[in-house]
């Protein structure tokens, strides 16, 4: 990907810091990523067309979006709490704009459900309290199947919050590792990197982007934008943290066997020790890095199967989500 047709080279290389990567990716590495994820957004907009054409909808709801990572229960989990806590911001705010005399339950669906009557989008519990997170059911969640609803509680947690939970646990402890020998200024820079999006006020460029007028004919709402602006953020998350293994093995292959650059260490003799300073000139990831974590994330998603023979036999596989 030329580096003039680049429309999020910061943006990646801000994503790319947050998750691990030190040094400063080259424009030629940041592109291959910034295809791979246009790739997926496409093939996650086609696949939430066909799905709404299936259930009588012209247009794509978020219900779309949620049928497809509804097998990653963990994801799942964390855009609930995502659009949860939306919500929760989005009714302070027009609380204060209305002098608090705005009516907190009035039903409204905080986060675009079905367009037309019947069609299972999903749901938000009324808010009795000001500023309390509801919890979004789904149409394939039980909670969906019955008219009457059991009352929340205080103390009660959701079923799919222990997945969550660890996931979320464990790259808050690498978050922690990347973080605690900075200094003031390099974790305020940290910070502001955490917030670099796609979507957020770059909604136009985004549709432009992802082709949103030859993949769909409906036009997204602010919380399908909002939700791929999630979901592409995960998507560099976990590219890079792929990348970043695939470099460590590679290294590691290298200082074994005399690699390329083993004739440029000729003074380091032995391993580092606990008291020796950082190794200068860290070398980023490079693109075959990004190239063999995408590999590997397809080859995961792609189970093998038995080859059955025929035509069908030959076509090519659709691209897997990240």
């Amino acid at each position: 990907m030329a580096e003039k047709q680049a429309k999020y080279k910061l943006e990646i290389q801000q994503m790319m810091f947050v998750s691990g990567e030190a040094g400063e990716a080259s424009a030629e590495t940041t592109g291959i990523i910034e295809e791979i994820v246009r790739q997926q957004v496409i093939e996650i907009l086609t696949q939430c067309n066909d799905s709404a054409i299936r259930r009588g909808s012209r247009s794509i709801g978020v219900v779309d979006l949620f049928f497809l990572i509804r097998k990653d229960i963990a994801k799942t989990a964390r855009l609930k709490t995502f659009l949860s806590w939306k919500d929760v911001r989005k009714t302070a705010k027009d609380t204060d704009e209305k002098g608090g005399d705005a009516d907190i339950g009035a039903g409204d669906d905080p986060i675009g459900g079905a367009d037309v009557p019947g069609a299972g989008g999903p749901t938000v519990g009324d808010a009795t309290k000001k500023n309390k997170r509801s919890r979004i059911v789904l149409p394939w969640d039980v909670q969906s199947f019955y008219a009457e609803q059991v009352p929340e509680r205080e103390d009660e947690e959701d079923e799919d919050e222990g997945e969550m939970n660890e996931a979320t646990l464990q790259r808050l402890k690498a978050a922690d590792e990347r973080t605690k020998d900075m200094t003031r200024e390099e974790y305020v820079h940290w910070s502001e990197c955490r917030q670099a999006s796609f979507t957020f006020r770059k909604g136009k460029r985004f549709r432009e982007w992802a082709a949103f007028g030859v993949v769909t004919d409906s036009k997204p709402n602010d919380d399908i934008i909002d939700i791929l602006g999630f979901l592409t953020f995960e998507m560099v998350q976990t590219l890079t943290e792929e990348a970043l293994k695939v470099k460590a093995e590679d290294d590691i292959h290298k200082s074994k066997s005399g690699g390329e650059d083993s004739h440029q260490d000729k003074k380091r003799k032995r391993e580092t020790g606990l008291f020796d300073p950082p190794a200068e000139g860290h070398a980023p990831v490079g693109p075959h890095h990004v190239q063999e974590a995408y590999r590997r994330l397809q080859k995961k998603a792609n189970k093998p199967k038995v080859w059955m023979g025929g035509p069908r036999a030959l076509q090519r596989t659709k691209i897997q989500l990240i």
